[in-house]
């Protein structure tokens, strides 16, 4: 067996969050000290697997000395820092964004924005139907997953995911700009031909709903999604040896969908397209049985 060498412990870095001190790992985020402080910071597009993009900036904070809010996501901790994570300024950035994004894109779906719009008093409606929209009608072309860009923040998580972090596909990209930006395959091609290996690791990560099981979709539209109904068992894919870890959603007796747990070192959250929608057999073989 190898050994695995012991690493020195990293050095603790002494801040103030809202008047407390805390202490908080060097090279960790504003974020990760701020959760564990307790304080309640929200964000839609920062990811535990995925390096930080800084595109949604609802989890700015104000930091001493800084001119401009900073990203609690990306910003690192430093010796002597003093945060303040909800003062009058932070609180109207996180609102009007809120609002800019939920009138652009559908929330419906995305957790907690429901909560956050209520909590800092966003009125996405004061822009009005004009609003820009994607307007577009959700693309079913696989029996897989389902794109629903009407739902997209473009908070590039699943561009990450498909690309260098993680997939190294390459299958997607950001195309067009200004307002015509979107998530896009290559020259706009179909999923069908795109170099779309059909991981399913652009869905973990999407914070939005944009990306979807087929399953979850249809469940939806028929009005028979119900996550507080489903419970949740981690097990191991039994496809091959590499020893990936599944977290099967059970909703009725059925397995819905699949996803990983996101702190497994075999995975880290990702899957290939066995592991993440090879599942009928399962549903298959019980209804033989029975």
């Amino acid at each position: 067996m190898t050994a695995i060498p012991l690493r020195p412990p990293r050095r603790l870095v002494d801040l103030t969050l809202d008047g407390e001190p805390v202490r908080a790992p060097e090279g960790s985020t504003l974020l990760d000290a701020c959760r564990a402080a307790g304080k309640d910071i929200p964000t839609l597009c920062q990811g535990d697997t995925l390096t930080p993009k800084n595109a949604c900036r609802v989890c700015v904070v104000e930091v001493e000395g800084a001119r401009t809010l900073a990203p609690a996501c990306s910003r690192r901790v430093e010796e002597g820092m003093e945060v303040r994570t909800d003062t009058e300024r932070a609180r109207h950035s996180r609102k009007v964004v809120l609002e800019l994004l939920a009138s652009s894109a559908d929330l419906s779906t995305t957790p907690r924005a429901a909560e956050w719009i209520e909590e800092y008093g966003a009125e996405p409606d004061r822009f009005g139907t004009d609003a820009a929209r994607v307007a577009e009608e959700p693309k079913v072309d696989n029996d897989l997953y389902v794109r629903d860009y009407d739902k997209c923040i473009l908070c590039y998580k699943c561009v990450d995911a498909c690309g260098e972090q993680w997939q190294n596909t390459f299958a997607i990209a950001v195309a067009g700009r200004g307002f015509d930006a979107r998530i896009s395959t290559e020259h706009d091609a179909p999923l069908t031909d795109s170099a779309c290996v059909y991981c399913g690791n652009c869905i973990e990560v999407c914070p939005t709903g944009a990306l979807s099981f087929k399953s979850e979709f249809d469940m939806r539209a028929a009005g028979t999604w119900d996550e507080a109904a489903q419970t949740e068992t981690t097990t191991v894919c039994a496809y091959c040896g590499v020893g990936c870890n599944l977290t099967l959603h059970v909703q009725d007796n059925e397995i819905v969908k699949v996803t990983s747990p996101h702190d497994n070192p075999v995975t880290h959250g990702n899957l290939c397209i066995k592991g993440r929608f090879g599942y009928q057999h399962v549903q298959n073989h019980a209804q033989n049985r029975d």
